[in-house]
């Protein structure tokens, strides 16, 4: 699927042809039209919540807004401009999860670490367990996007893994170029600052390593080794689902650092069916686009 926050982004008009063939209560396109935007939505989601059931909640809110709103859509401006802007203001607004106040700044998540007693593992181990110390590294990188404040977590997401420009990125959030900018210039000074000061990964001279926090995490359930969050199989990542459009005018702070982030995990294997059933089963909604 295409990256609907690329600048070259060529969707619009089967956006807006779908738009109007759901207005006219056509369902298939109503279908196609939540499952083209859905996987992009839940991934904002779940890395701005670090919980998937959490994400796949705000996901559904976030698409039924869209769906009920679909009819005030004017085909003058983008569609994706106007759903995601949507998307983000609900996603700014809603309810706080409950990972959202496990670390509520960079100085919490630092005591959180420096209290995680270290259990070092040989070479043998950390080949054994290897799977457990890329969930460990997942979870803790997830992690430090709560340590940023929602609102720079958004723009973190938007701009840094989905490689929105500043254009794309300000129209969403309906703000200045420049502003966008800067907020996302300070969230990655931010994050690379403490991962720079406390990640082993990013600067060698850190102790804080992976593998020494692992057992820790697994004997205390913080890592459910029956059922991973993070390190699946099934998932990609950002930079294999996400195609790079740097913005020039945004310089990387750490190419590591930014690397490491390229790498978390994107859902885009999802239970459709479920899914569609869930929203279009709503009667407010089988009644408002007038659906057989």
């Amino acid at each position: 699927m295409e990256n609907p926050f690329l600048k070259e982004y060529t969707s619009d008009k089967t956006d807006h042809q779908l738009v109007d063939e759901a207005n006219k209560g056509n369902k298939k396109s109503l279908e196609d039209l939540i499952l083209k935007h859905q996987p992009y939505i839940y991934n904002i989601a779940w890395k701005m919540v670090h919980n998937p059931t959490d994400a796949k909640d705000l996901t559904q809110e976030a698409m039924i807004k869209i769906i009920t709103h679909l009819s005030k859509f004017e085909n003058r401006s983008a569609f994706r401009t106007w759903a995601y802007r949507i998307v983000a203001n609900h996603f700014l607004m809603s309810k706080r999860r409950p990972n959202e106040s496990i670390f509520e700044s960079f100085d919490k998540m630092a005591q959180g670490l420096d209290m995680t007693p270290d259990q070092p593992l040989t070479p043998l181990e950390q080949e054994e367990k290897r799977e457990f110390i890329k969930e460990m590294n997942y979870s803790c990188m997830s992690g430090m996007l709560l340590c940023l404040t929602r609102d720079q977590r958004l723009v973190y997401i938007l701009g840094e893994m989905f490689n929105a420009d500043h254009t794309i990125g300000s129209e969403i959030l309906n703000i200045s170029k420049d502003n966008f900018r800067k907020k996302l210039s300070r969230a990655r000074r931010d994050i690379f600052n403490f991962m720079n000061d406390k990640c082993g990964l990013v600067n060698k001279a850190n102790p804080c390593r992976c593998h020494k926090k692992v057992t820790f995490a697994l004997d205390n359930k913080v890592i459910d080794s029956k059922n991973l969050l993070f390190n699946r199989k099934e998932f990609s990542n950002f930079k294999q689902h996400i195609r790079k459009d740097a913005d020039e005018m945004l310089d990387i702070v750490d190419e590591k650092y930014a690397e490491l982030y390229g790498q978390l995990p994107y859902k885009d294997n999802f239970d459709k069916k479920t899914f569609l059933q869930d929203i279009l089963s709503d009667d407010h909604i089988k009644n408002l686009m007038k659906l057989d």
